[in-house]
């Protein structure tokens, strides 16, 4: 039985709270997809158990409190987050050290990024907390933002493809593939501007 079947029959069961309690641990970094996840409460909501727009706040909600609780926890016990295995599994010294490096390189624009990384995700915002670079209120708006682009694409293509499987999950797959384009697009947009002023600043002093 293939993901999206298991948690549609879970979630047409118990509704929002069982999308919203998925949505936790894939925050905590358990391989269960977030796409799919979202995917499946839309289509819950297509087939009349659920309300699409509630399912779509709920989907945000679950995803920003998942990621919150890896951002805060790096930030409350530093490094000593890393002696609890599940998240010495998740953040190996390896992913550790690459993180900071893209830290280093691109800022606070990670945590953006970090989003529709689903193999980074939770190293990224455990990172974040435990470096201190960025306060928990700047974290919330960067993963906020972000949340904002995927959640309601995958939420309403669960809801509108509900009646139509095949079409849905063609759909999906392209779906990815436009979500990071749309992304691509945002950061190069940003950088041009970022490089813009930056030249202007230097033409000034």
């Amino acid at each position: 039985m293939d993901t999206l079947q298991i948690l549609l029959d879970f979630f047409a069961g118990y509704g929002y709270l069982a999308v919203f309690a998925v949505l936790l641990i894939c925050g905590f970094g358990v391989p269960i997809p977030e796409d799919i996840t979202l995917v499946a409460g839309g289509v819950i909501s297509g087939l009349g158990y659920t309300n699409v727009h509630y399912m779509f706040v709920v989907g945000m909600a679950g995803v920003l409190v998942g990621d919150g609780v890896m951002f805060l926890a790096g930030r409350i016990f530093g490094h000593k987050v890393l002696r609890f295995k599940p998240i010495a599994r998740i953040l190996t010294q390896e992913r550790f050290e690459a993180v900071q490096e893209k830290f280093e390189k691109y800022g606070n624009w990670v945590l953006f990024v970090a989003r529709f990384l689903p193999g980074l995700r939770s190293p990224i915002f455990i990172t974040a907390g435990m470096t201190r670079r960025v306060s928990y209120w700047r974290f919330l708006i960067m993963d906020g933002f972000a949340a904002l682009i995927s959640v309601p694409v995958w939420v309403y293509l669960g809801y509108y493809g509900a009646a139509n499987r095949d079409w849905l999950m063609t759909m999906v797959h392209r779906g990815q593939a436009g979500i990071l384009s749309v992304v691509a697009l945002l950061l190069l947009v940003v950088g041009f501007v970022w490089l813009k002023r930056r030249r202007l600043s230097c033409v000034k002093k």
